[in-house]
């Protein structure tokens, strides 16, 4: 029957080797960093990605503004099946009336299931041309979460991957530390001398 003995290599014994001491820190350092490291990181690059994303939305906000634009064009009475979890959309002439330059028509793309004469919100940049809404606070909290959880998964392998070189080159360590000791120990342990048959 085989049993374990809980902290032996923190302990002094004569079975100890410089590799097993090494591989218990390491062991305690990669619980530390993936418990405590990597979440840490993960939070702080999600919230550097939040900051950026909000700048950034403040800016096209900024630079970007909405009109409330009727569908005047034909709308498609059969529309192609939804692929992927995505909403299809489709372009359509839309109309609105400018107070300083009078009425305009144009061409966008609206949602899947937009009527005629319904009303739509069309962005404009600030050359004229049409582009998307600035970004929502749900979708900057969206952006935020996926690099932060990109992060903590990133620093996770990392760890993981340095401890599997420290056991590597550790185990060689270990092996090359029983290999001498029993060439010292063999001789006396079977009896022989060492330079004897």
């Amino acid at each position: 029957m085989r049993t374990r003995v809980r902290g032996w290599r923190w302990r002094r014994n004569p079975l100890r080797r410089r590799s097993d001491v090494v591989e218990a820190w390491t062991a305690l350092a990669v619980a530390l960093l993936l418990l405590v490291g990597a979440p840490v990181a993960g939070a702080i690059a999600g919230w550097w990605a939040h900051d950026e994303a909000r700048a950034v939305a403040a800016a096209e906000r900024a630079e970007r503004h909405r009109v409330r634009a009727e569908v005047v064009g034909k709308t498609p009475d059969m529309l192609p099946s939804v692929q992927g979890g995505q909403q299809h959309s489709y372009r359509v002439n839309v109309r609105w009336t400018d107070p300083a330059t009078g009425p305009h028509t144009t061409k966008t793309r609206v949602p899947a299931g937009t009527r005629q004469g319904d009303t739509v919100n069309v962005w404009f940049d600030s050359k004229g041309r049409i582009v998307g809404p600035p970004p929502s606070e749900t979708q900057i909290w969206q952006h935020a979460l996926t690099i932060g959880t990109c992060a903590t998964g990133g620093a996770v392998a990392l760890v993981l991957l340095g401890n599997a070189v420290v056991r590597r080159v550790s185990t060689g360590h270990r092996l090359r530390e029983w290999e001498r000791d029993w060439a010292r120990t063999e001789p006396e342990w079977t009896r022989r001398q060492a330079g004897g048959t």
